[in-house]
This record gives C-alpha cells, structure tokens and sequence, in this order.
C-alpha cells in the first residue's frame, strides 16, 4: 500500500506540470471557433462527447454507484454549470475578442482564489515554502501582463472578452473548491464523466437556441475537429488529470499548478497563432517555473503518509 500511495502521488506530481499543456489546447480551439461553430454547440458537443467516452470506459463503476450518484445528482449539475457552461462556452464566447494569451494570463490568478478558499473554506494548511511560491509565481504573471514594464500596470488594455474570461476564472475556482469541498466515491473518470453529463444538461438549452438561431454558420469538416480536439485533449485529458492530482494533492497544491498556463498559453499562442511573444514572457517564465514548484511542495510536517 505505502509504495502504490507513493506511486500515485509521484505521477500526481509530474501531472501537476503536463496538465496545462493540455488545456492549452483549448485556446487554439477557442480562437479558431469564432465564425465555425457556436460557443455553447461547441461546448455542448465537446462534452456530449467526453461524457459519451468516459461513461463507457467508467460504466462499471457507474453502474455499481448509481444510487449515490442518483442522490448527488444536483451536485454534477452545479459542477457541470461551472465548469463546463462557463468554463467551457464563456471561454469560446470571450476568445471571439480577446487573444489567446490574455486567456491563459487572467486564468493564472485563480490559483489565489483557490488557495485563499482552499485555506479559509476547506481548512487546508498551506506553509511558508507554498506561500512564497504563489508570490513568485504571480509576480512572474505580473511581469507578463504589464510586458515587463511596472509602472505601466495602470495602462493594460482590456476588452469585453476579458470580462467573460474573469468571470470564468472565478468560476473555475468555485469548481475546483467545490471538488475538494464535496468527496465522492466515484473514482477520478466515473466522476468526471457525471459531471460531463451535467454541464450537458445544462448546455442543452442555450445550444439549441444557438443551433436554432438564423445566423448558425453551416456546419463542416473544421467545426468536427474542433469539438474532437476539445473533446478529447482538454476535455477528457485535462479535466481528469486536474481531478486527480487535485483527489491526491489537495486543492491549493494542484491550484498552482495554472501558474503554467501563461508559460504554455504564450508558448501555444506563439508557434500556432502567430501572437507576439517578446522578452518579458520569457522573464515571466523564469519566476512562474521556480515558483510553481515551491507552491506544489509539501512542507514536511504537512507530508502525506
């Protein structure tokens, strides 16, 4: 038991950095989409599928847990509204007029909510090593944001995509606290295949009055890839490694871990959208890094056994 405990918390912890790399995938997705498939059809679509594919692979499991899935089903229906109704169509919505990088950039603060909540809501203990963490990494976000110029912060640009993405930041965090918050005894994959399930319940409506609507563009060939991408690599991918590094590790440690998301974002942004990345990102880097890795260790009298 103690090497299979150790086993889980070791992959947990490489997960911790490979995850946002994931869900930077949905930033290529959410900016090629403007014009080729509606914001809550494509979200709707993405998690249809992801539910479709996790139920099967999880259908034992589900099967056996039925009535206490039944009795939470209010719970899945709050966790899909947060974190596949805002997280998933308001991103597609807020990336038609903001840029890829701003996306990444504003989602970096959640981990202080969810830290902050994580503390105060669910009495985790967070020590001075993980403190000092979260303040690297966001000064390093900082950096990024005011292009490595301090004294411009006054002056950063914003636009009505950026609303929709805070507010999606903040949503993001109430999921992740809300994981944490409610424990379940379904394993990281049946889980998240219930809470893909009701963020499709409560797609439902407001993508078929979206499909319904006159200006629906035609549906094509690159309409089906972006819902299989996003299905598929942030979807499934993203969402299941978060869940379970989170079950494992605990919310304010797994939180740090979107610091990496300017890093990925940027990166993501640069080589497939052709967005600016200059000096300042790459400073950015060099405090997110180090910083992330401080706020994911364990102090050791807080270590798991």
């Amino acid at each position: 038991m103690p090497s299979q405990l150790s086993s889980r918390h070791r992959l947990a912890l490489w997960l911790l950095w490979f995850t946002p790399a994931l869900w930077s995938v949905n930033y290529i997705v959410a900016r090629s989409a403007p014009g080729v498939v509606q914001p809550h059809v494509l979200a709707l679509g993405r998690w249809g599928l992801a539910g479709l594919v996790l139920a099967v692979v999880a259908r034992h499991e589900l099967w056996r847990q039925r009535q206490s899935t039944v009795k939470a089903a209010w719970q899945y229906l709050v966790l899909g509204a947060l974190g596949m109704l805002i997280c998933g169509a308001w991103v597609y919505r807020g990336a038609q007029t903001t840029s890829a990088i701003n996306i990444a950039l504003i989602y970096a603060a959640s981990p202080v909510l969810i830290a902050l909540g994580a503390v105060l809501w669910l009495g985790e203990r967070f020590s001075w090593r993980q403190a000092a963490g979260v303040l690297i990494a966001m000064a390093g976000v900082f950096h990024v944001v005011v292009k490595g110029q301090w004294l411009s912060l006054g002056q950063v640009q914003w636009v009505v995509g950026d609303g929709w993405i805070v507010l999606c930041m903040v949503a993001w965090a109430a999921y992740a606290l809300l994981l944490k918050k409610w424990p379940s005894p379904l394993g990281a994959t049946a889980r998240l295949a219930a809470t893909a399930w009701g963020g499709s319940l409560v797609l439902l409506p407001f993508a078929a009055a979206e499909w319904l609507s006159a200006d629906r563009p035609a549906w094509s060939a690159t309409a089906t890839w972006l819902v299989l991408s996003a299905a598929v690599v942030p979807g499934i991918g993203a969402y299941w490694a978060y869940g379970f590094c989170q079950k494992v590790l605990g919310a304010s440690r797994v939180a740090a871990s979107l610091y990496l998301g300017p890093l990925y974002g940027g990166l993501t942004a640069w080589t497939v959208l052709g967005e600016p990345m200059g000096w300042h990102h790459l400073m950015g880097a060099g405090l997110i890094l180090p910083g992330i890795y401080l706020a994911s260790r364990q102090a050791p009298e807080t270590a798991e056994p």
